[in-house]
């Protein structure tokens, strides 16, 4: 499956300006932003027998509800969810932070990356065409970070927004800024309008997941979290911070990698940045598994933690052993499961159909 698609991505990767849309194309990011669900959950996009979604809202009736001796008061009701694979698509054929970097590195005509980053990115891009080959390729996000240092903030996302206008392959009339799971959007909403604080904590870049999600899903910048990079004054140079000072001439700039967000260090940051313990938390695989039994075990409150399961090889970019484990590890774990083959109605949208 992966070896067809990439078979057609990566004969087709070219600089940003030869990509074309789609004329007919999925939900916009604006149409995306405006989905809105009550507290009395008017699901649109999942199956209405879903067991799953009865027992998550009936979970949100329970903790808001004041007589109920499992209330939390607003000020506990923080929620995470994990990105990639958990409401954004991971599979067509990889990740929007490893496609991005591939862009960067190896086919974009205005910038040449260095031989230590670009060597990495032939040999990812080597892995994904053929996938019997070697795959102890290591760490990308120190390369990930490498190839947009000394950039500022604002051309970087200038980058970006350019990028994920570009379509996702294997997957008709889809964006990657639109390569949203709907039935998961509906659900943060829903959190949200149930008076929850929902955080994002991701292993992609914290940046990149900012100019992706805070206007769409309606969250403030400081309520990301996720795999960071070191942030620079202009003239700064290799000093450390403690023997700098920020100086009125100066600008903000992308550094080098720092710390990689997935398993223990996701509990940590979440600590560190939220202060709480989650009550509600998403994920899709074992880097989230250590977030999740976080929220899930010796809890003050009633708490739920939710395994996103890659089951669907119809409407979406499945696979069906990763989603085989992931239900083992939940079943083991202690926690639920959403099946996108049998739990959401749809996934994308009716115009979103898989190509290959």
């Amino acid at each position: 499956m992966y070896k067809k698609v990439l078979a057609t991505v990566l004969a087709a990767m070219v600089t940003f300006g030869s990509f074309a849309a789609s004329d007919t194309q999925a939900a916009t990011r604006e149409e995306i932003s405006q989905i809105k669900i009550s507290r009395s959950a008017n699901f649109k996009y999942w199956e209405k027998n879903s067991a799953i979604k009865a027992e998550l809202v009936n979970y949100i009736k329970d903790i808001t509800n004041k007589r109920s001796q499992n209330f939390i008061p607003v000020e506990d009701r923080i929620a995470v969810f994990d990105m990639d694979g958990t409401f954004l698509c991971e599979t067509a054929p990889y990740y929007l932070d490893h496609m991005l970097f591939l862009e960067r590195a190896l086919h974009d005509e205005n910038y040449t990356a260095n031989a230590s980053d670009r060597a990495f990115a032939q040999d990812l891009e080597n892995w994904l065409r053929d996938k019997s080959s070697a795959d102890n390729l290591g760490s990308s996000a120190p390369h990930q970070s490498s190839v947009f240092a000394g950039m500022t903030f604002p051309e970087y996302a200038d980058y970006v927004n350019n990028f994920i206008k570009t379509p996702v392959q294997g997957l008709s009339n889809l964006r990657w800024g639109e390569a949203f799971y709907l039935p998961m959007v509906e659900v943060i909403k829903y959190l949200q309008a149930n008076d929850f604080k929902v955080y994002v904590v991701t292993g992609s870049e914290r940046e990149l997941v900012r100019l992706l999600v805070c206007d769409l899903l309606d969250l403030p910048e400081n309520q990301i979290i996720g795999t960071d990079i070191a942030v620079l004054a202009s003239d700064q140079g290799d000093k450390d911070g403690l023997d700098y000072t920020f100086t009125a001439d100066d600008y903000i700039v992308r550094g080098q990698f720092v710390i990689k967000n997935l398993k223990m260090n996701k509990v940590s940051a979440i600590v560190r940045e939220i202060g709480k313990q989650p009550v509600l938390a998403f994920g899709n695989s074992s880097g989230d598994a250590a977030m999740l039994n976080y929220t899930a075990h010796n809890n003050r409150h009633k708490s739920m933690s939710f395994m996103i399961l890659c089951d669907d090889l119809n409407r979406e970019l499945g696979n069906s052993y990763k989603a085989e484990s992931a239900k083992q590890l939940a079943e083991r774990s202690g926690w639920h499961t959403i099946s996108m083959r049998d739990d959401w109605k749809t996934i994308y949208g009716e115009n979103v159909q898989r190509t290959n």
